[in-house]
């Protein structure tokens, strides 16, 4: 079954409507286990509503009941006009790097927890799954288990615990996810690069972002994964990051250089037009150059709640970078989300 026929969202609003692709989920307990190595993952609960996600034994992020509790959710789309948020895994949790059975685990569990949020309130979440991407064949299979559970898509890192993107292993899972009809959403995760930065660790990752993300996008296109896959839905977050800036180079450089052109025989700039970009780039000038370069159809909303660093008010972002643009991006969110037919199942009505 297709994502549009086992996603039902018909959603309607008088006031401004916002799809907000780009948020993350962190379940309220994973447990401690020895036996599943010293990578393992836990959630801690303190005192209140707070928690610590705990990776190797040292504090990885602290965190709220925004992470998953639906009630506190709604209260804030409320507040910045958001009708729709599409859950997704913490990507830290997405744990490339893990163990193929224990990664399994933690995406069952991973998986259930962004479902039953989706169940509890069916016309303001929809979600995005995880899967053991470090064994396609077993991905292959997750992705059965995600479609059953309603989902819509599954998210993945920029690389798979550094195989890239566009490597030929990874192909059955972009088949199985374009015959199913799954979406794709890409962030970046453990980048690189950090070492040549220096300074504050904070700072060397906020700036290696942009980066990741575009090697990611650019390993997708030279691998031609867009190209075999025509009808694979794959959103790049951070609005691609510095992937414009890439192509300029790459696709000038295509001309001069045979060996180049002889593995880019479409050009870059067509092939990146067929990737989604979300809005969180924090500046409206970078965001007009995304919409400028790449599509306007393809610009999609996001913000990275609940997270200190988001793009507060994504929707007052936009329309100030933007003007007019809300609707369209409604839509946009709707292919991404379900294909082309969803554009009946989603309707986003904004008054301006």
């Amino acid at each position: 079954m297709s994502a549009a026929g086992r996603a039902i969202v018909d959603v309607q609003a008088g006031s401004a409507a916002i799809v907000d692709v780009h948020t993350h989920v962190v379940p309220s307990k994973i447990s401690s286990d020895a036996s599943r190595g010293p990578r393992w993952p836990t959630v801690e609960r303190l005192e209140g509503d707070k928690a610590a996600v705990v990776v190797g034994g040292k504090n990885f992020r602290a965190i709220d009941s925004r992470s998953w509790d639906v009630d506190r959710r709604l209260h804030d789309m409320d507040a910045e006009d958001v009708i729709l948020q599409v859950l997704s895994p913490m990507p830290e949790l997405l744990s490339h790097w893990l163990d193929p059975a224990d990664s399994a685990y933690l995406g069952k569990i991973m998986n259930s927890e962004i479902a039953a949020m989706a169940a509890a309130a069916p016309n303001r979440f929809v979600g995005l799954g995880m899967i053991t991407a470090q064994d396609p064949a077993a991905a292959v299979r997750e992705l059965e288990e995600v479609a059953r559970l309603g989902l819509c898509g599954v998210e993945v890192g920029t690389h798979i615990n550094g195989r890239p993107l566009g490597d030929p292993a990874l192909f059955p899972i972009y088949e199985a996810a374009e015959a199913s009809g799954l979406a794709i959403f890409v962030h970046p995760l453990h980048p690189c690069g950090l070492d040549r930065i220096g300074g504050p660790g904070d700072v060397a990752l906020v700036a290696s972002f942009p980066l990741e993300i575009a090697m990611a996008a650019l390993s997708l296109i030279v691998g031609g994964v867009m190209v075999k896959f025509p009808r694979l839905r794959v959103l790049l977050s951070h609005g691609g990051g510095a992937l414009t800036s890439v192509l300029g180079r790459v696709s000038a450089v295509r001309q001069m250089v045979p060996s180049i052109n002889a593995s880019l025989p479409q050009d870059p700039w067509d092939t990146a037009r067929r990737f989604w970009y979300d809005s969180n780039v924090y500046d409206s000038e970078t965001l007009k150059s995304v919409v400028a370069r790449l599509d306007p159809d393809r610009l999609v909303i996001g913000s990275d709640y609940p997270y200190a660093i988001r793009q507060p008010r994504p929707g007052a972002f936009l329309e100030s970078s933007l003007p007019g643009m809300t609707n369209r991006c409604c839509d946009n969110a709707s292919e991404w989300l379900f294909g082309e037919r969803a554009r009946l199942r989603l309707r986003c009505q904004a008054a301006h």
